[in-house]
């Protein structure tokens, strides 16, 4: 027997009606190419993006076809989050990071139709459009002065492309399964591979991120992005900013300390999310400046693990309350919620801190197990480490291009990472599968190591990596950045782990640099060290 309930299709058209008609007047605030803050209403933004969405029609832009855009956060990369997906095509968010080589290898795979670029990015594609047929027309998203008059393929502004376009316009109504979004992975081991999102697994993530016991968003917040929208949907948060009618702070370029800690103040932002390299720059500015917030709240780390020397700044320097949550591309990304249970709360700050420093726990509909070497299911005992499988509503079945290969295992993602998970469903993230160290048979984190080395206050970024040993098949090698104007030794180093490591674990090599590779999502690219060390 069915229900006999009303069935609407899921689909993110509807979050922008509902801001419109509920939260007219609340605000979003960007700063633009210029430097200069604009400023309007999620009406506004909704007239814009109907224009937007006619325009593209017009244009001849129909359900399926791949728009692409290569744009910071602000307003306009906001409309395109609505428009592209609202007439039924699919936004691909590209990410300016990545290699010429493959964004040349993503734009041809997606067959994208249109590119809308911040005129910052127009260097990174004058010499590519050789190689990049499909693109039709790019629209530059600034000021009629930032579209270059002699490239080789037609330009326009972004207002004059949605100038004359009608701002009333009746959403299409189509199968919620239907493609919204297009994210490709940063590419790190072959080509990247592309998660297509749909309009369902959009809007139950959305659903899902709002709900007390994950992001908890309402409209009493005002939060700043600083995870690019470029990025897995900026973690969903425009989307769920919309939703609940918070007021919006889009960074643009401006992720420069100063400019943050200006903007959280100005603006009276409460909830900033980021990963940790944006808020190790951000402490070391407030550290200078003797610099408060009144109004901020939250802190959102995710991307890489963060060092409790950097929690603990937030908790006990600040009083904020830190979110440290776990995800990927292939999970829209929201995985794990780093809220406590209530039982918890009542715990001292540095043992409420040690179970924030871990993953968090399961948010509702995104099931987690760990596995042994034969594929069992491992008792969550908070000790014992598995592969950490995933599978739900918003994870990956296949890649796009990619839909016959298979890529789950009896249902779930294989995350490639290595975990613990205790019987409160805390989730420990041990290492990446292939970061583990396995030396004499004995695995080392090289996740747990590089914490440890980053609460020495002397140290900015560190890596740990497996180079090959005669005698113990690998050894952990150990790679740091120290801040300007300090010294500290590797006998240093090696004494403050033997205060959390046996002996045998710790690294009998220990490299000093200027700075660390980093990969298009912003973590420290291992591959590259391994070819340069192992060498």
């Amino acid at each position: 027997m069915l229900g006999l309930m009303q069935d609407h299709p899921l689909l993110v058209s509807s979050i922008l009606d509902f801001a419109e008609k509920n939260h007219p007047q609340d605000e979003i605030v960007s700063k633009t190419h210029d430097g200069s803050l604009h400023r309007y209403t999620y009406k506004d933004c909704a007239t814009r993006t109907k224009q937007l969405a006619n325009a593209l029609k017009d244009y001849g832009i129909g359900q399926g076809d791949r728009i692409a855009s290569l744009a910071w956060n602000d307003y306009r990369h906001l409309e395109l989050y609505f428009a592209v997906p609202g007439i039924g095509s699919v936004l691909h968010t590209i990410n300016p990071r990545l290699s010429p080589d493959n964004i040349i290898f993503i734009v041809n795979d997606a067959q994208d139709r249109l590119l809308f670029i911040d005129p910052d990015f127009l260097p990174i594609v004058a010499n590519l459009l050789s190689d990049l047929p499909s693109l039709e027309k790019i629209i530059v998203m600034g000021p009629e002065e930032t579209v270059p008059k002699d490239f080789p393929v037609a330009c326009t502004a972004y207002d004059s492309f949605i100038s004359g376009a009608s701002d009333q316009i009746e959403w299409p109504t189509f199968d919620e399964n239907m493609a919204s979004g297009l994210c490709y992975t940063s590419g790190t081991t072959g080509n990247p591979k592309g998660v297509l999102y749909s309009h369902r697994s959009t809007m139950l993530h959305t659903i899902g991120s709002c709900t007390v016991d994950s992001l908890a968003f309402s409209n009493a917040d005002v939060l700043l992005p600083v995870v690019p929208m470029f990025h897995a949907n900026a973690w969903g948060m425009p989307y769920a900013a919309a939703l609940t009618g918070a007021k919006l702070v889009f960074p643009h370029r401006n992720m420069d300390a100063h400019s943050l800690c200006e903007m959280i103040k100005d603006e009276g932002v409460s909830f900033a999310c980021g990963v940790p390299t944006i808020w190790n720059n951000l402490v070391h500015h407030i550290e200078e400046n003797n610099l408060s917030f009144e109004k901020l709240q939250r802190i959102g780390i995710g991307g890489s693990a963060p060092s409790l020397k950097l929690l603990e700044y937030f908790e006990k320097n600040m009083g904020l309350s830190v979110f440290h949550g776990w995800g990927m591309t292939e999970t829209s990304p929201l995985g794990g919620s780093g809220c406590l249970k209530a039982k918890d709360e009542s715990l001292s700050i540095d043992e409420r801190l040690q179970l924030k420093i871990k993953q968090g726990r399961s948010v509702f509909m995104v099931e987690r197990q760990i596995l042994d070497e034969d594929d069992q299911p491992i008792t969550w005992d908070g000790k014992t480490p598995g592969r950490l499988m995933v599978r739900g509503p918003w994870v990956a079945k296949s890649y796009f291009n990619q839909e016959d290969k298979n890529i789950l295992d009896s249902g779930w993602f294989d995350t490639g990472d290595v975990a613990t998970i205790d019987p409160d469903g805390y989730l420990k993230i041990v290492d990446r599968s292939k970061d583990l160290i396995k030396s004499g048979g004995e695995w080392i984190s090289s996740v747990d190591m590089e914490n440890i080395v980053l609460n020495l206050p002397e140290i900015m970024e560190a890596a740990v990596i497996a180079v090959p040993d005669k005698k113990w098949d690998e050894r952990p090698m150990l790679i740091v950045v120290k801040h300007d104007n300090v010294d500290i030794t590797a006998d240093q180093i090696r004494t403050h782990l033997a205060d959390h490591f046996s002996k045998w674990q710790i690294p009998e090599t220990i490299e000093f640099t200027d700075e660390l590779p980093h990969t298009a999502t912003g973590k420290v690219h291992k591959l590259v060290l391994r070819e340069k060390y192992v060498e």
